[in-house]
């Protein structure tokens, strides 16, 4: 796959640094810097995740791990926070998406790296990606209107009909959208934010399934093509409400998101810097 990403998102993060530590003038050590990267399905925790799917065992959105209310947000505001204050010997989580048949799993703390050791240069840049990151929770009107668009296109649609969200109750849509505001204590860290937007949405269904071969091939497990089906109609409703607070831009702030949109083969056809 040819990289025609770097050379856009390289400048656009060494401007933020720039600025960054401009900020900061004569102090010794400027506060590490947070960027974050929305685009690739991300971290969760199936463990959590399962707990979860038996509490609410009517909610399709989280039977599997990957929804927002199907991660460990504590751990990650635990992590983001030893970062800020240079703590020494912070254990980073590591992830493993080959667990459980290709559902993925977070690995056990002693298969963690360790950064910020007695002996190293503490940590300055902190890359946080993930398929949701950036996402915020949409006021309730907002959240019934997309909704009730979805219920009637898919009403009128019949089987042309290509998302998922007007599947849903209403009630299971409430539940993911109120778990997202817990994501906020990640969301408030981000110093800059990149957007890898695809130009077709639907796009992440073969992408899913390249990437579960490639997994296969390379690990000998990993979920079927019916299985990567089912596994993505689970995000896809995520997509369809939240896609358009990022394109949007996630601060009031101008010049601190970058916005890729790529085509079916990833290749970017359109740069914006919001």
């Amino acid at each position: 796959m040819i990289d025609d990403k770097s050379e856009h998102c390289i400048p656009f993060i060494t401007r933020q640094i720039e600025a960054h530590q401009a900020r900061y003038g004569s102090e010794a050590k400027p506060p590490p810097f947070f960027v974050g990267l929305n685009g690739v399905q991300g971290a969760g925790k199936t463990t959590l995740q399962l707990a979860l799917s038996a509490s609410q065992p009517s909610n399709p959105l989280v039977q599997h791990r990957g929804q927002p209310s199907t991660h460990d947000v504590e751990l990650g505001r635990t992590v983001f926070s030893a970062i800020a204050a240079r703590e020494i010997d912070i254990n980073i989580p590591s992830y493993d998406k080959s667990a459980f048949a290709g559902a993925g799993d977070r690995l056990s703390k002693d298969s963690w790296a360790t950064v910020n050791r007695a002996s190293e240069v503490p940590v300055e840049v902190v890359i946080f990606e993930g398929w949701c990151v950036g996402f915020r929770a949409l006021h309730e009107h907002d959240l019934e209107r997309k909704w009730q668009a979805a219920v009637s296109d898919a009403r009128e649609g019949g089987e042309t009909y290509t998302g998922r969200l007007g599947k849903l109750q209403l009630e299971c849509v409430r539940f993911v959208n109120e778990k997202l505001r817990n994501y906020d204590v990640l969301t408030d860290q981000l110093n800059a934010f990149i957007h890898i937007d695809a130009q077709d949405p639907l796009s992440v269904y073969e992408w899913r399934r390249q990437q579960e071969t490639a997994l296969r091939k390379a690990k000998g497990t990993g979920m079927s093509d019916e299985q990567v089906v089912d596994f993505v109609n689970g995000y896809y409703p995520a997509y369809e409400l939240y896609t358009d607070v990022l394109r949007n831009g996630i601060y009031s702030e101008k010049g601190r998101q970058l916005r890729l949109v790529v085509d079916k083969q990833r290749k970017v056809v359109e740069v914006h810097e919001l």
